[in-house]
């Protein structure tokens, strides 16, 4: 049997035909289904006429995120590849079109408080009465138990609590941004949905999905939580260049630009490392190298490879380690990484003629599929962009859906 894709699997994703709706705001929830889109799912996201006020997240700090359009970028962002439909579900007109695209559905998420989803009857038990077989996704700060279920968080709040900010083994608490644990949640949120849709296919039943940012957050950090509870360590280590061997270090080169290595077990590759930086005396010397092969007095190495490293580029010495297979890279900015061959070639940034930005590079769906493919289809939708069609697809006439949209039912 042939290997190669035929042009329908090329262009099907591996979720086609799965129908999402999601009635979520800001990303966490909504990044969440836009995954499943790039995996081929249909999404629909019912916003009201207010607007998912990610829309108008234009400012971070002193950071503008604002398009010429005057919304957020980040709408972009966790909003591709959906369909929009503007309705108001509170009106008793809005409700009966709300539970009639819920009963075709395969997935319902939402990220909205615990008393909201309950006021809104958007909750799993009243989402279940209209469709029993439906996945119902929530996503919510802290989990959906405990002293914190009803309080909202964002992102820099998750990091707060779950240790996040320490990561990096400085004293003071350090944020990573941005939207990083929100990103971290939606794949979580992404997981569990086709999980449980996998779960029904070969069960034969829906179910309640939850994910948050604080449990997402701990997840992240499976091996430190690990490592502090069970051994009772701090395993956020410093990031201080004195404290670690040059196997795993850093070093500026002489274009002012870093590079990074990192190698276990360090007896296997020491020897090979003194060599071919021009050090071979230092594996031999029992003040720099155990009796087991492994370096040993790690600030006065730093010192002598600092000077090392600053007698060639950071391209010179990656080409030295490339040829001698050590694992080193360069330390880019995430600005950089657009042309960074590696990326390109992988698909990890992909260039996308973006309406209103132009031609860009954008992040590229991080997996290959032999016999399908998954990223970017299409831009986020405006308000409502596509109500007619989707009102048309569950059977209204133009004179139905105008006269919803005269009472206001729909925009």
């Amino acid at each position: 049997m042939s290997n190669m894709k035929t042009n329908e699997q090329e262009t099907r994703g591996p979720l086609d035909g799965i129908k999402v709706v999601e009635y979520g705001v800001f990303h966490a929830g909504p990044g969440g289904t836009a995954i499943l889109g790039d995996l081929g799912a249909d999404v629909i996201k019912i916003e009201a006429a207010a607007g998912d006020p990610i829309r108008f997240w234009t400012e971070v700090g002193s950071i503008s995120m604002a398009m010429s359009n005057g919304e957020s970028l980040m709408y972009e962002v966790s909003n591709r590849n959906k369909r929009n439909i503007c309705l108001d579900i509170k009106s008793d007109n809005g409700r009966k079109v709300f539970e009639k695209l819920v009963k075709t559905a395969d997935v319902f998420m939402t990220n909205l408080r615990k008393p909201t989803k309950s006021k809104l009857e958007l909750d799993y038990e009243s989402i279940r009465k209209i469709n029993p077989k439906i996945i119902h996704a929530s996503v919510s700060g802290y989990g959906p138990e405990g002293p914190m279920e009803d309080i909202g968080a964002f992102d820099p709040l998750g990091q707060a609590c779950s240790g996040l900010m320490f990561a990096t083994g400085q004293e003071f608490p350090a944020p990573l941004h941005i939207g990083i644990l929100d990103q971290a949640t939606a794949i979580s949120l992404s997981h569990a949905i086709i999980t449980a849709l996998l779960a029904r296919e070969r069960q034969g039943h829906g179910q309640a999905v939850q994910v948050s940012l604080y449990g997402s957050s701990l997840w992240l950090q499976h091996p430190n939580l690990m490592l502090a509870n069970a051994l009772s360590i701090n395993p956020c280590v410093s990031s201080s260049r004195d404290i670690h061997s040059p196997l795993r270090n850093v070093f500026c080169c002489k274009d002012n630009r870093w590079i990074m290595g990192t190698h276990h077990p360090e007896e296997r590759y020491w020897k090979t490392f003194c060599e071919i930086t021009g050090q071979e005396h230092l594996f031999s010397d029992p003040e720099f190298t155990t009796e087991k092969g492994r370096p040993k007095n790690y600030p006065r190495l730093a010192s002598i490879f600092d000077k090392v490293f600053a007698e060639k580029t950071s391209f010179e010495w990656m080409q030295i380690f490339l040829k001698s297979k050590l694992m080193f890279c360069p330390i880019q900015r995430i600005e950089d990484v657009q042309n960074d061959p590696q990326a390109q070639i992988n698909g990890y940034v992909k260039p996308y003629n973006y309406k209103g930005l132009g031609e860009i590079n954008i992040p590229g769906y991080p997996v290959h599929f032999s016999q399908n493919s998954a990223g970017l289809k299409s831009e986020a939708p405006q308000t409502g962009e596509h109500t007619e069609i989707i009102m048309e697809e569950m059977g209204y006439s133009p004179a139905e859906i105008e006269s919803l949209k005269g009472e206001g039912v729909l925009k």
